[in-house]
């Protein structure tokens, strides 16, 4: 009997995620909260990839020749729309949800309304995802103000922009589900954020790093968003943009559902 009861809840943590609208006022929860504290909040998702992207590229650019045919500021402003989009959906979803999740009980008061654990984490996703546009488009907007891309090619960017924020935040909930406590943060940005960072594309190109590097790199979701962002803001085409689309979708919709095994595991015991 023991058994049998095993059996039924293991399938009732790993049952296809029961989607629907109740996860917007989840969303209006956590909208209203950041709500009032906007603009430091804002102002720390503008600031850092922002000094980033104009020191490097000022500066480390005024002793380079062009990089991919144009100048350095350039070739980085792709690399940082990307990098500061997925920063911004893994500190929201690690962090932030780590706190509504575990320290604040945020998520057990609102599992006491009619609600489901699949509504509280798809609204984190989604919360995620919006917050991570805003980080996107502060980067897009001084790169149009600037001038460093056209403005009408660089807009589908913002599609771009959404789909990254998807992803990784996505993968962040696997963290926030495995979690005991913020320190363990330090390993996945030790061993999975900072490694895409340099491996990818953001400061550098690819084809720069050796065979073995390059073909670790072609598995990473964010040479997929760079190999999508970058040619927009060079004014060129993306290739393959339906595979390099696919890939992040993948890698969201697959940690999202990784992520809702592990917290009903966690939380529905």
């Amino acid at each position: 009997m023991a058994d049998i009861l095993s059996i039924m809840f293991m399938r009732s943590y790993f049952r296809l995620p029961a989607l629907s609208l109740r996860f917007i006022p989840v969303w209006q929860r956590n909208f209203l909260v950041w709500r009032k504290l906007a603009i430091p909040s804002i102002l720390g998702n503008l600031a850092d990839p922002a000094f980033y992207m104009l020191g490097l590229g000022y500066g480390l650019g005024g002793l380079l020749p062009e990089v991919g045919g144009v100048p350095y500021l350039t070739f980085l402003a792709a690399g940082t729309v990307c990098y500061s989009t997925m920063n911004s959906a893994t500190f929201e979803v690690l962090y932030s949800g780590f706190s509504r999740m575990h320290v604040q009980k945020t998520w057990e008061a609102i599992l006491n309304a009619p609600l489901t654990l699949d509504d509280v984490l798809l609204a984190e996703l989604l919360w995620a995802t919006s917050k991570s546009l805003l980080s996107g488009l502060a980067i897009l907007v001084i790169v149009w103000v600037l001038g460093l891309a056209g403005f009408a090619q660089t807009l589908w960017l913002i599609p771009l922009i959404i789909l990254i924020g998807f992803c990784f935040a996505g993968m962040g909930l696997v963290m926030n589900a495995l979690s005991p406590n913020y320190d363990f943060f330090m390993y996945y940005f030790t061993l999975v954020i900072t490694p895409m960072v340099l491996l990818c594309g953001v400061f550098y190109p690819v084809d720069q790093l050796p065979t073995w590097l390059q073909a670790i790199s072609a598995w990473l979701p964010l040479t997929h968003a760079i190999a999508l962002a970058r040619p927009l803001v060079q004014g060129g085409e993306p290739q393959q943009v339906l595979a390099h689309a696919l890939a992040l979708l993948a890698y969201g919709g697959v940690g999202f559902y990784i992520a809702l095994v592990l917290t009903r595991r966690r939380l529905l015991k």
